[in-house]
């Protein structure tokens, strides 16, 4: 009997070489391939991931995709922070480029599924080949939020491996196998700006910051800000303004680039409108209903009341107040552990 064929996205981390193991372990054949997305700043990685195929006796590909990252990825991330906005790019990445450039090189290539490290799970319907796409089995690492833009094609063809099991066993599965990897980190910062200085990698891209007035929700000029960019919902910290009490940032305004200024209470909210929702089933479910949502990736789920909008919007209404609900972020929406869609904070 023919085996069933696997591309993974290897990073060289424990994770996706975890998930290759399971794979193997599972009667897959398993190649794998890396992305490079940003030229000399994955080199380090792709020396992990080339080891990690080595050890596990697996192909190994480096599929190039910087012109697509920078065009689906980083402009856009760029445009979002000029506008005043601020983006998650790792959703827009995976919606682009890991799950649409790279499914497309998958299937195109023969594979029969892409998988990836992602702790969250698929769930395949034999009967109508429905799809569903559920939390990971461990909520501190669950990571279905970032996902939330798929389609029911590309879930079709979609395995993650590690959804049923938490960190500790992964990385316990990869130490057991005896591979190189077992004891690195984890990555934090977005992978184009490794040092997390997203104002510098702006300047270097060419954006000028242009400083203008700290404002009071009644337009009372407080001070000077150094530029939008520098500032997200909710920050208290680094705004270079002493004003006696301790104030937050509660709204950024492009159009006029004033920077509005107010007390942690200002900054919570039960409403939220999105746009480009996303819906996994394939179709826009009955308004309005139950469920419930998150807006940043850290977050604990909070029940909610959905109703739906025409062009792909929404509006939410949160049971209980919500902090720092921030434009250009991402609402994610849930039925229990399973993911109904996600769309962009407006």
């Amino acid at each position: 009997m023919t085996k069933e064929r696997v591309l993974i996205a290897m990073s060289g981390g424990v994770d996706s070489t975890a998930a290759a193991l399971l794979l193997q372990r599972g009667g897959y054949h398993v190649d794998g391939v890396m992305l490079r997305l940003h030229g000399e700043a994955d080199e380090n990685a792709e020396t992990d991931a080339r080891a990690a195929a080595a050890q596990l006796g697996v192909g190994f590909t480096l599929l190039e995709a910087q012109d697509a990252f920078r065009h689906s990825v980083v402009a856009p991330f760029i445009a979002e922070y000029c506008a005043g906005r601020t983006p998650n790019p790792c959703i827009r990445c995976n919606e682009s480029i890991k799950f649409g450039l790279l499914m497309d090189y998958a299937l195109s290539h023969g594979y029969d599924y892409l998988a990836t490290g992602h702790y969250a799970r698929v769930e395949r319907d034999a009967a109508t080949g429905q799809c569903r796409l559920l939390q990971g089995k461990d909520l501190r690492k669950d990571q279905s939020y970032v996902l939330c833009r798929l389609t029911q094609h590309q879930l079709r063809h979609l395995l993650l491996p590690l959804g049923e099991i938490d960190k500790a066993a992964a990385r316990a599965l990869v130490q057991e196998a005896g591979l190189l990897n077992a004891d690195r980190g984890d990555s934090q910062d977005l992978c184009f700006i490794p040092d997390g200085d997203y104002v510098s990698f702006l300047e270097r891209e060419g954006v000028s910051l242009q400083s203008g007035n700290f404002i009071d929700e009644d337009g009372t000029v407080l001070g000077q800000h150094r530029g939008l960019p520098c500032y997200t919902i909710g920050q208290g910290k680094g705004l270079g303004i002493a004003l006696g009490r301790h104030v937050y940032v509660l709204a950024k305004n492009a159009e006029a680039n004033t920077v509005t200024l107010g007390d942690n209470d200002r900054l919570f909210t039960r409403h939220l409108t999105a746009g480009e929702m996303n819906w996994l089933a394939g179709s826009t479910p009955s308004s309005p209903f139950r469920c419930s949502a998150k807006t940043r990736y850290s977050q604990k789920n909070a029940a909610a009341t959905a109703e739906v909008l025409p062009e792909r919007r929404l509006h939410l209404t949160f049971d209980e107040a919500q902090r720092a609900i921030t434009p250009g972020q991402t609402v994610v929406l849930y039925d229990g552990s399973i993911v109904l869609g996600g769309g962009i904070i407006e």
